[in-house]
């Protein structure tokens, strides 16, 4: 089944999306509408406290929203939650790593994590290491790594389970021009492969140049959406860092 057909259910579909926070002045979140078609490269832009890690949050099943609905292929995750939670995985933008285990170790061990075992666990394992180039350091502990490498093997453990839906949180901050590379380069080979992607970062061309779709996010809601060379061509910008600062502004968010 070709994972860009139009007849399927969206990878991501939201409607009316609430989330509100007890001690915040205002909701995260204020009645967000998002579809994302399978297959999408879709980049989720906006300025500190936006509200994109809210939308990840809920959309991975880690937090509930307030109001409105959440769709993951076609399920809701107050009824097949373990079905869904079997077809994404998760890129944090904090590493989540053993450091005092072996790059290998900590695939095996996330492998389990995800319910798999004997060849398939290491068949996975064996592809991830492949993927990150990590293959050469697979049984040397996570402790000696470069940054750069802990971030590549960050990413592929979100890889794991084969996922339809990566979603991915600035998985390349503060890291070496050759690993932001090689990770921008096999994003590309997932993205070609059909798996969908739903990536937040704060570099404008990097999403300029990964996204097919991108929407920009502020104070909750959605201020502009689609393939960013139709944005560029409809608001006359040069480029996206000049749309996204006349649309959120200049002022620093320090939060």
């Amino acid at each position: 089944m070709n994972p860009r057909d139009p007849g399927q259910d969206p990878a991501i579909q939201t409607a009316g999306l609430i989330k509100k926070y007890r001690l915040a002045d205002r909701p995260a979140l204020t009645g967000l509408d998002l579809t994302i078609g399978r297959g999408e490269f879709f980049g989720l832009l906006g300025p500190n406290g936006a509200g994109k890690t809210t939308i990840l949050s809920i959309l991975c099943g880690l937090r509930a929203p307030d109001g409105g609905t959440v769709r993951i292929l076609g399920m809701e995750y107050r009824r097949q939650q373990r079905r869904i939670q079997e077809r994404i995985g998760i890129v944090p933008q904090e590493i989540a790593l053993y450091d005092q285990l072996t790059a290998r170790e900590n695939l095996i061990i996330f492998g389990r994590l995800l319910g798999l075992g004997g060849g398939r666990l290491k068949e996975r394992t064996g592809y991830c290491l492949e993927i990150a180039q990590l293959h050469e350091r697979a049984d040397h502990r996570v402790a000696s790594f470069s940054g750069g490498m802990k971030r590549r093997l960050n990413l592929v453990i979100g890889l794991l389970n084969a996922p339809s839906i990566l979603f991915l949180d600035e998985p390349t901050v503060g890291i070496d021009t050759q690993s932001r590379h090689l990770i921008h380069r096999q994003l590309q080979g997932l993205h070609a492969q059909g798996t969908t992607l739903l990536y937040t970062t704060h570099y404008m061309e990097e999403a300029q140049e990964l996204c097919s779709t991108i929407a920009i996010l502020d104070e909750g809601r959605i201020l502009r959406q689609g393939p960013p060379a139709r944005l560029l061509q409809e608001s006359a910008c040069h480029s996206l860092e000049e749309l996204f600062l006349g649309l959120t502004g200049k002022q620093i968010r320090d939060i």
